[in-house]
């Protein structure tokens, strides 16, 4: 039996791949409050933690495959993080020493199973845990980025633009919000981060072609199928 994560590896910008194991994904709902809104949610002061495993991982590059017959899977652009050394209980600034590098990830969400399994006070873990669920870009080191709190991202979906991002919107920063999530889930080296989404989510089909853009260090073109 194969599995999504047989077929990624984390790659740096320019091919190579990088020597660390694949590990879980470490994600944070709530960190833009434009998306918030836009969602009709409340700010609360507990950081909404959640899981993808590393079944869940495959490469942006390559055409995104999306559940069929499931609802809506929506698109979350988000800044994503690579872990290379482990991170338990850490302080803010013990935590930049730590990464990798940084990239772009989608956070795929079936949107109608997961607003279903709210109202029924269930987790809501296969909403956003499936097969390809996360596809991720490839890394760029941390020491090309001078700070990445200065980060802006992008989504176009069939050359229409669809989400902007700014890591300076952050309700929480990069490094704060990786310590809050050391303090829960040991972070490992493969481990990858997601760092929230801006507002502009929405459902994707088989065959739209989309665009991201991490600044001025990348741009990829993949597609739905």
């Amino acid at each position: 039996m194969t599995t999504a994560a047989v077929y990624y590896q984390h790659v740096e910008h320019g091919g190579k791949v990088i020597d660390l194991p694949v590990g879980k994904v470490v994600c944070i709902g709530q960190n833009y409050q434009d998306h918030i809104a836009e969602m009709n949610s409340l700010t609360a002061p507990e950081a909404p933690f959640f899981i993808k495993p590393n079944t869940a991982l495959c490469a942006m590059a390559s055409a995104i495959e999306i559940p069929k017959n499931q609802g809506a899977v929506h698109n979350e652009l988000e800044i994503a993080v690579l872990i290379k050394q482990p991170l338990k209980q850490a302080n803010p600034s013990q935590v930049g020493a730590a990464i990798w590098g940084y990239s772009l990830a989608l956070d795929l969400t079936l949107r109608e199973q997961q607003a279903r399994l709210k109202q029924l006070g269930r987790p809501w873990e296969i909403a956003k845990g499936f097969d390809n669920a996360c596809p991720v870009a490839s890394f760029i080191a941390s020491d090309k980025i001078a700070d990445p709190q200065q980060l802006k991202f992008s989504l176009q979906v069939n050359g229409i633009a669809r989400q902007a991002g700014d890591a300076r919107h952050m309700i929480r920063d990069i490094n704060a919000l990786i310590s809050e999530m050391s303090h829960h889930f040991t972070l490992l080296p493969g481990d990858i981060v997601l760092t929230g989404t801006p507002a502009g989510v929405g459902p994707l089909q088989a065959a739209d072609q989309l665009q991201v853009q991490l600044a001025d260090y990348f741009t990829l073109q993949t597609q739905v199928s």
